[in-house]
């Protein structure tokens, strides 16, 4: 998961919470950090998004595959 697709995917998810959630909420998982914080440290947005759905409880179904763009067709 790139960075552009964990903020794609935490949109998608939360909608108007999703800045305040990034921002306010810290995440044990991600070494007490919020998911602000954790991707300016450098942690996998993979790792985030994961700990983040764990923590809001987004069902299984909802956490993979979301944030990526369909593919161009030609």
């Amino acid at each position: 998961m790139r960075r552009s697709e964990f903020l794609r995917a935490v949109d998608r998810e939360f909608g108007a919470r999703a800045p305040m959630l990034t921002t306010d909420l810290v995440l044990d998982a991600v070494g007490g950090r919020t998911a602000a914080q954790a991707l300016e440290a450098g942690i996998a947005p993979r790792d985030i998004w994961a700990a983040l759905c764990a923590e809001t409880d987004v069902p299984l179904e909802r956490r993979y595959g979301v944030g990526r763009l369909e593919p161009q067709r030609n």
